[in-house]
């Protein structure tokens, strides 16, 4: 993705957006009950974000660039990777508190790192190995209280099965992380964009023979309104490495733990645990160093190319 230079403080400022938006998106969700199937939010998330999607698209002139690729297949295989990533991670959003679900998921960018060293042989070196090792005890620290046997209604409850769900939610969006370093290579942004919402709306219409439930008013506005703010979301967080690079806007990520804990406090009455609190921070300072890291190879790589005589 190309960067506008000269704007970093406008790309934290829409990264931060971002953040806050997909968090309302998340409430949206979760307030809409733990009756609706992950199948049917997936839908409704998926879309209703092509709404302020095509609109945004339509407005850059970018809509028939959008449409066109030569790479159907990799856009199909980023969307199911992504589609059964949200479905899992939706799952597991109705059955655990907002905080600890957010928590879970920052293993995403970690699997991101490990998947990216297996399928892309991408170079990982031991600092980058010891953070993500590291990040993987701060998740487990924050899930083990409902994964352990030890629990009411152990491995069965529906709390250990949200956290195992978000768990797998993570892996699954480390591998589409994967196929979008490799869809990059080729397709434009707003492309990768517009296939994944669409991608995700059509293969969640799979799980419709399987028992989606009549919605109530409040809950179809509520799934509506999770749509619609995650196509915003999506802009936002677009425009943000539009305008700033990926290593200064990625740490603002973790914005979100704290939005959550105020919001499941307000609306929801949850109350973070020790364990949560303790293997969070271990999580975030984990990913903060592998985009340093990964900052550092980069201007490495950039200097090494720069010093590099010519081919003849």
């Amino acid at each position: 993705m190309f960067v506008e230079a000269g704007n970093p403080l406008r790309g934290i400022v829409y990264k931060i957006l971002s953040v806050a938006i997909f968090v309302m998106m998340q409430t949206c969700i979760k307030a809409a009950g733990a009756d609706v199937p992950a199948g049917q939010i997936t839908f409704f998330r998926s879309a209703f974000a092509l709404i302020p999607i095509i609109a945004y698209l339509a407005w850059r002139r970018d809509l028939l660039t959008a449409v066109r690729t030569d790479r159907p297949f990799g856009h199909f295989k980023r969307g199911l990777f992504g589609v059964m990533s949200m479905a899992c991670g939706f799952y597991g959003l109705v059955h655990l508190p907002l905080p600890e679900a957010i928590a879970i998921g920052y293993a995403s960018p970690l699997m991101a790192v490990v998947f990216a060293a297996i399928i892309l042989r991408e170079q990982v070196r031991f600092y980058r190995w010891t953070a993500v090792m590291a990040g993987m005890v701060g998740v487990l620290i924050v899930s083990w209280p409902n994964l352990t046997l030890f629990g009411e209604g152990g491995l069965q409850s529906t709390q250990a099965m949200g956290a195992a769900a978000v768990l797998m939610a993570a892996v699954l969006s480390g591998l589409a992380m994967v196929q979008v370093r490799q869809l990059v290579q080729t397709e434009k942004t707003p492309t990768i964009v517009f296939y994944f919402s669409l991608t995700g709306a059509v293969l969640s219409l799979i799980s419709l023979p399987f028992g989606w439930t009549v919605l109530t008013g409040e809950q179809a506005t509520l799934l509506i309104a999770s749509g619609i703010l995650g196509g915003i979301a999506q802009i936002f967080l677009t425009e943000s490495y539009r305008h700033a690079d990926v290593s200064a806007v990625a740490p603002f990520e973790y914005t979100s733990f704290l939005l959550g804990i105020a919001i499941a406090f307000v609306i929801f009455g949850d109350i973070p645990t020790m364990p949560m609190i303790i293997g969070t921070a271990i999580t975030i300072a984990a990913g903060i160093f592998i985009v340093y890291r990964e900052h550092q190879l980069g201007l490495e790589r950039r200097r090494a190319a720069k010093a590099s005589p010519p081919s003849t």
